[in-house]
């Protein structure tokens, strides 16, 4: 089974824990289950080893249902580092320049499968979130639905989830009977309540943004609407595409629509009230409450407790970003605020490990550099500041000016101005790092190449 995962969003809904450069997908709050390093007390974060975050989640239980599903996750390259953090460097990426709505994502996924990755033509690919709150269950009707699009049982098919209320945030699909595989008769946009039901009573299903085509379908409605060759030409003129959903762009301009109805667990969660209704335990890290809370989820990410008293209802996040304290149902309503707030990226997950941010002055940031077990940066030198190391944790190997030296708990690394420098981790390596200069900024940078680590 091919499989394409859209990886978007800036997840600004599910702040402090999410920014920018970490979206919700990767925020670690799924227990594992036995045997991945679900090794956690009770009521404590135990680790991040002890758990889980969505993308993670998804990737695993694909894999636990077609251990041969060839998975490529279509994202943009500010989440480029956080995958292969999560994933590992094997996984399929196909790299959104900009950001161009689901249509011309898609249609790039699907133009790098074909000639990047040599999928066929006349091969089924099956689209969906990557981001899902589902059991195992819903990715064996995933399967089925790739089988039914390598049928060709229709031109396009998609999954309805069965829905469970008279939900305003979904469009819905209106099949023509209510047969589980049926051919759809239309496509209904977002409704109000009463609305909705109407479509629940006719039959009508969530419309949960999956589907399912053969390569070439997708490629043909792209080359109709875009004036591209192939990937690489898709690729460099991505910029200049005119945003479009994949619903707008294809699906209600297509008359030979298929659904498959799902009826297990689904759910969405895009909002703090949403997500800490997954959460398996109250709170996740170093929190405190007393008794009389009720209804309290929180999750601190920060070195020191929170103590939470007589709160009901309410939802405390806790991260390098930022503090939130809110009523759940309040929650929902965070962006506008959080979009008003003017605050560098303060804690990030890269492809050689994570940074967080631990102080920010006029000439100086310090911050606290996690690299990975074999693991090492880029070389690169900067123009404008010096750089201070400390050694904190693991050991390693550092490269100064090509010179090659062992590092360990307590040693000092000092590189000035122009130094060209990089460390290569033999075990977890966790460096404090302060910068000091007059500009300090991450444009800073000149890579260059150092043959010995690679």
């Amino acid at each position: 089974m091919n499989i394409v995962l859209l990886s978007g969003g800036s997840g600004k809904r599910l702040w402090p824990l999410s920014n920018d450069v970490r979206s919700k997908q990767f925020i670690k709050i799924f227990h594992k289950q036995a045997g991945e390093g679900a090794n956690a007390p009770a009521g404590g974060r135990g680790g991040e080893d002890a758990y889980e975050s969505m993308v993670q989640r998804v990737y695993r239980q694909i894999k636990a249902v077609d251990k041969e599903a060839e998975v490529t996750i279509a994202t943009s390259k500010s989440q480029v580092s956080a995958i292969h953090n999560q994933l590992g460097g094997d996984i399929g990426i196909s790299v959104e320049p900009c950001r161009r709505d689901t249509f011309p994502a898609i249609a790039l996924a699907t133009a790098y499968l074909h000639d990047v990755k040599g999928v066929g033509l006349d091969e089924a690919v099956v689209v969906c979130p990557v981001d899902p709150y589902v059991e195992e269950a819903y990715f064996q009707a995933l399967k089925e639905l790739w089988s039914l699009a390598q049928d060709g049982t229709a031109n396009l098919t998609l999954m309805g989830i069965d829905p469970t209320y008279p939900s305003e945030k979904y469009g819905y699909i209106l099949p023509i009977s209510k047969e589980r595989i049926s051919k759809v008769s239309e496509f209904k946009e977002k409704p109000d309540a009463a609305t909705a039901q109407k479509y629940i009573e006719a039959g009508g299903l969530w419309n949960g943004g999956v589907f399912a085509y053969k390569l070439s379908y997708v490629l043909d409605r792209a080359h109709e609407l875009i004036d591209f060759t192939d990937y690489q030409d898709l690729f460099a003129k991505y910029d200049t595409l005119t945003k479009i959903s994949f619903d707008y762009a294809v699906v209600e301009h297509e008359k030979d629509i298929a659904v498959l109805r799902f009826a297990g667990q689904w759910k969405d969660l895009g909002t703090w009230n949403t997500l800490t209704e997954a959460m398996e335990e109250p709170s996740i890290g170093d929190v405190r409450m007393n008794e009389t809370c009720e209804n309290v989820h929180a999750i601190n990410e920060l070195g020191i407790p929170i103590l939470a008293m007589g709160l009901k209802n309410a939802v405390i996040a806790a991260s390098p970003d930022g503090i939130l304290v809110s009523d759940k149902e309040q929650s929902s309503y965070i962006k506008p605020y959080v979009d008003a707030i003017d605050q560098q990226v303060m804690f990030a997950e890269k492809s050689w490990g994570s940074f967080r941010v631990l102080d920010v002055k006029p000439k100086s940031l310090t911050i606290q550099v996690t690299l990975n077990p074999g693991h090492g940066m880029n070389y690169h030198s900067h123009e404008h500041r010096d750089e201070v190391w400390t050694v904190i944790a693991g050991k390693g190997r550092a490269v100064l000016d090509g010179r090659e030296q062992e590092i360990g708990v307590g040693d000092v690394i000092k590189m000035p101005i122009g130094c060209k420098h990089t460390v290569f981790a033999e075990t977890e390596l966790q460096i404090i790092e302060v910068q000091l200069g007059i500009e300090i900024n991450v444009a800073d940078k000149v890579k260059h190449e150092y043959r010995k680590l690679l």
